[in-house]
């Protein structure tokens, strides 16, 4: 796919439910920032307006509330909104856009462990978002000791991890085997160790990455 080119960067993080994911961007972008990049931290589903009504759609109630087909397409709404309205200016200013999660999660979720549309999700994506982050880093872990974390944070938004294990194991054999796919863009990080050496390790790889850039 060839993208348009921005003076910004944008950097996607993926994993399992409860694999770390968010703590790891929010210590990201504080590292970044103070190193003297401008930085947007933004969130999928959700990272508008827009975008955010319809996580709270996709993320909160019964397991069974949408097939996957619908999912798909609601997820595809929101990352829509959110390029226009956040990622995409964020990037022709010049800014490092850190998201947790982006079109890989679809590509996991949708495409492969909720139904086979993993060649609807690719088709969708170039049709309505055509773009691929610059660097995405996946936080692999245990599903079980994800799952268990996921649970334990008690929010509203457990319809995934509700689930079950079993769409977990998946989802972990779907991502690793998808940064071999994309191996160009991913980095496969051990999430099964302390967040402060996960964190070293994942500012070491992003400062490379951006020091090719120059």
């Amino acid at each position: 796919m060839t993208q348009e080119k921005f003076p910004g960067v944008f950097l996607t993080f993926e994993g399992i439910d409860g694999s770390g994911k968010s703590t790891q961007c929010r210590t990201l972008a504080e590292t970044l920032k103070s190193h003297g990049h401008e930085v947007v931290l933004t969130r999928e589903p959700g990272g508008s307006a827009g975008a955010e009504e319809i996580r709270r759609l996709v993320l909160e109630g019964d397991p069974d509330r949408w097939s996957a087909e619908t999912e798909l397409l609601l997820f595809t709404a929101a990352r829509r909104d959110h390029m226009e309205r956040t990622i995409l200016p964020a990037l022709r200013a010049g800014k490092v856009v850190i998201c947790d999660r982006f079109a890989d999660s679809t590509r996991m979720y949708q495409g492969l462990s909720r139904g086979d549309l993993r060649g609807a999700v690719d088709q969708l994506h170039a049709l309505m978002i055509g773009r691929e982050p610059d660097l995405t880093l996946l936080i692999d872990m245990d599903p079980e000791v994800g799952l268990a974390r996921a649970k334990g944070r008690q929010t509203a938004e457990e319809r995934f991890e509700d689930f079950g294990l079993e769409l977990q194991q998946k989802m972990r054999a779907g991502f690793l085997s998808l940064a071999q796919e994309f191996e160009g863009r991913f980095r496969v990080v051990n999430g099964a160790r302390d967040m402060a050496a996960v964190a070293q390790e994942i500012t070491a790889l992003v400062t490379d990455f951006l020091a090719t850039r120059g």
